[in-house]
């Protein structure tokens, strides 16, 4: 199967690599090809250059974003940073029409003036815009009408999403939310490859306000254990 993963993040390369090793046909889009390879300082988040990790994965084919999105057959993976996403989605709104986008992206304002700041090990903890009344996930739809948007990957670092197995031999729990149930089956048959044994639906997209909320939760458990970034745990919703 032709999939595309679009960003060339941690994540991005997480599922790419994960699609690649189960035999799918693997399209990444990025803004600018040629300015994504010709990096060669560690990004943001600290993972190596994108044309060191591309040259160690052979078979992955990097295109702009609207080219890796036309590749795909139907099935096309969220990487893009929650503040840039709508603006990026839209651009190739033609390309993904009748295919079925998963987003994981957290809709995170970094470095905000805040009045009661949170303190973390490493900065100020962004906010989430929007929140509440409304979601990254639903603002994508509402962008895309002729995508099917499901929300899921989210509560999770990508690098666990991918093997589940990592945390607690995969015994934990995974979320869909999305209005369209046969794009939410096609993304729990995903992770099932992927490994997971519990997929929860959730209900239509208006859930994925609770999944993008619980990234603060998320981060308040990792301190706990004394997990500055990036932990493995797992949540295990116990019936």
């Amino acid at each position: 199967m032709k999939i595309t993963v679009l960003g060339t993040g941690g994540g991005g390369r997480a599922h790419a690599a994960k699609l690649l090793g189960l035999g799918h046909d693997v399209y990444v889009g990025t803004r600018d090809p040629e300015a994504t390879l010709a990096r060669t300082e560690p990004d943001m988040m600290g993972n190596p250059p994108y044309g060191r990790w591309l040259a160690d994965h052979p078979g992955i084919q990097l295109r702009t974003f609207g080219e890796a999105a036309a590749a795909a057959d139907s099935l096309v993976v969220g990487g893009i940073d929650g503040h840039n996403a709508v603006a990026a989605l839209s651009s190739v709104a033609d390309q993904l029409a009748g295919k079925t986008l998963v987003d994981y992206a957290v809709p995170y304002v970094y470095n905000p003036q805040v009045e009661h700041p949170w303190p973390t090990p490493w900065g100020i903890m962004p906010k989430l815009d929007p929140c509440d009344v409304d979601s990254l996930g639903e603002r994508i739809q509402r962008a895309l009408p002729r995508t099917k948007v499901v929300k899921s990957f989210v509560t999770q670092e990508q690098e666990t999403v991918v093997n589940p197995a990592i945390v607690g031999g995969g015994d934990h729990t995974m979320f869909v939310a999305g209005d369209h149930d046969d794009a939410k089956r096609q993304v729990t048959e995903l992770l099932k490859d992927y490994g997971w044994t519990d997929v929860l639906d959730l209900g239509p997209l208006v859930c994925a306000r609770g999944m993008e909320m619980y990234a603060h939760m998320h981060s308040a458990i990792g301190f706990g254990l004394g997990q500055q970034f990036g932990g493995r745990f797992g949540i295990k919703v116990v019936r």
